[in-house]
C-alpha cells in the first residue's frame, strides 16, 4: 500500500505535552545557530552557548555534563 507524503507529516510539537517555554525556545534557537555556524562537537557547542546564551541551569555556565543533563531533563518533560 502506497502512502501519501502528506500523511507522514509530523505536526509541530506533536510529541510534546505543552508548547515550549521561552527558555526552551531560546535554547533551541541558539543550538540551531551553533550548528549552522559549523559547530559539530559538544565542546564547541557548550562554548558557543556560554558565549551566545542562554545560560545553563540555575544561571551557571554550560559544561558538557550540564548540557547532557539538561537535554535528558527536557526530553523527559
Amino acid at each position: 500500500m502506497a502512502h501519501h507524503p502528506a500523511a507522514l507529516y509530523n505536526e509541530t510539537h506533536q510529541a510534546r505535552s505543552a508548547a515550549p517555554t521561552s527558555y526552551e525556545s531560546l535554547l533551541g534557537d541558539s543550538i540551531e545557530r551553533a550548528f549552522a555556524s559549523g559547530i559539530q562537537d559538544l565542546g564547541g557547542l557548550v562554548q558557543y552557548l556560554n558565549t551566545a546564551g542562554p545560560s545553563g541551569p540555575n544561571g551557571q555556565p554550560w559544561t558538557p555534563e550540564t548540557y547532557r543533563q539538561e537535554m535528558a531533563r527536557l526530553a523527559a518533560a
